[in-house]
């Protein structure tokens, strides 16, 4: 099973991604291929907005580990 990258990986390849949608646009024929470029875009940004929240409840969860190691050693004292 293939780990996952790296979130500043993932960051980078999403911001890769979103550069090449909007060349795609710029090229885009007809109001199909545009609106498909505009629904593959709010994927991708969905993605990095999910990625940039998963990094905040992991700064969370530390944060809070931290409290409750201070909070045990306080109550053992």
């Amino acid at each position: 099973m293939k780990k996952h990258a790296p979130s500043e990986e993932m960051k980078k390849d999403l911001d890769n991604l979103l550069s090449k949608l909007n060349a795609m646009e710029i090229v885009a024929k007809d109001e199909f291929q545009k609106n498909s470029i505009k629904v593959l875009r709010a994927l991708v940004e969905g993605q990095m907005h999910s990625v940039n929240e998963f990094e905040h409840l992991k700064k969370a969860i530390d944060l809070l580990t931290l409290q409750l190691f201070k909070v045990q050693n306080q109550t053992r004292s």
